[in-house]
């Protein structure tokens, strides 16, 4: 009798769960059937005009498109995009509000102001894709006496505390590769921040820097008109955008793998539905051919789509290499 007394209660605690699972589920399935039923904020974490803001642009375009509802760019500039993405972590995880992440930079951001951060780039936000990157060259200023990566290496071991590199910011992606290069090459070289890429490009074209690691796009107009000159991309492999530049495998550094990646994020505990919609809507757009050009005038390459799952799992690889690379190299965020 107790033993069937115990299996006939342990059927209605069973029945009982499956009941409130059907009613959970009759209660939440209509919200993710309607969605979107209103307009969708993309937040760009910088100023307009950006890469990041470029991109951000014609995702919503495209999104608004795919979904049937308007996506709405919310410029959030501020404290390196701390500003923006913490109005995204912090806002309702119901899918009307998203990042256009700069990951790469949010990454390094997550480790130089560790403990100042309101928001945690990983546990706060549920990644929806990576969208694009966009590659970093290595240019000297010509009046250098070096015309490969090779021979850079040697005029800094050759010179040492003589070579100084600009970047656009302590903790930019432009910063990190520079530091990968000082670290791989052995040699001793001075950092000149600056307050962006315009102000230290226009230095290291009249000469007051050596060399600096920069994205292509804002470098290659530079590369052109003979004002410096490239020697490798930070990439495996020669890209398009500069065919007779080598990669950094050909120049004998294969650790010099860097680019400024792009992607969009949700808040963390936004219904999975909903992200695998976002996904999905993005997979589509990355494959088209209209949207991979558009990126490619703005300097950036769209990548291939991937699962939500795939790109968290590249948000915490960025994390967890510029935490490295910030740590051995002693960088703070105001040097």
């Amino acid at each position: 009798m107790t033993h069937l007394t115990r299996a006939a209660r342990r059927r209605m605690l069973l029945a009982g769960m499956a009941g409130l699972a059907t009613t959970t589920a009759l209660r939440v399935s209509p919200a993710f059937a309607a969605w979107p039923d209103k307009p969708i904020r993309l937040v760009v974490p910088y100023p307009p005009g950006g890469a990041t803001d470029v991109i951000g642009r014609i995702i919503a375009t495209k999104l608004s498109e795919a979904l049937g509802q308007q996506v709405v760019v919310d410029n959030r500039s501020g404290a390196g995009g701390n500003i923006g993405a913490e109005v995204v972590a912090k806002a309702a995880p119901d899918g009307y509000t998203l990042l256009m992440g700069a990951l790469t930079s949010h990454s390094t951001m997550a480790t130089l102001e560790r403990g100042k951060l309101r928001y945690d780039l990983v546990k706060d936000f549920a990644p929806v894709m990576v969208v694009g990157s966009v590659p970093l060259v290595v240019v000297v200023n010509p009046k250098l006496p070096v015309h490969t990566l090779q021979e850079l290496i040697q005029f800094g071991r050759a010179n040492p505390g003589k070579l100084n590199y600009a970047s656009s910011g302590a903790g930019a992606p432009q910063r990190m590769a520079a530091e990968i290069f000082r670290k791989e090459a052995g040699i001793d070289m001075v950092h000149v921040p600056y307050k962006g890429s315009g102000p230290a490009m226009t230095d290291l074209v009249a000469g007051q820097v050596n060399m600096m690691v920069e994205t292509v796009p804002a470098a290659q107009p530079f590369i052109k008109a003979g004002q410096l000159r490239a020697l490798a991309v930070a990439a495996p492999r020669r890209i398009s955008m500069l065919p007779d530049v080598p990669s950094a495998v050909e120049a004998g550094m294969p650790a010099l793998d860097v680019s400024s990646t792009f992607g969009v994020l949700a808040p963390a505990g936004t219904p999975a539905p909903v992200v695998e919609r976002l996904n999905a809507a993005i997979a589509r757009m990355l494959e088209a051919p209209d949207v991979k050009d558009q990126f490619l005038k703005q300097g950036v390459y769209a990548l291939s789509p991937t699962s939500p799952d795939k790109a968290a799992d590249r948000l915490r690889t960025e994390v967890t290499r510029w935490e490295k690379v910030i740590t051995d190299a002693q960088i703070k965020s105001d040097s």
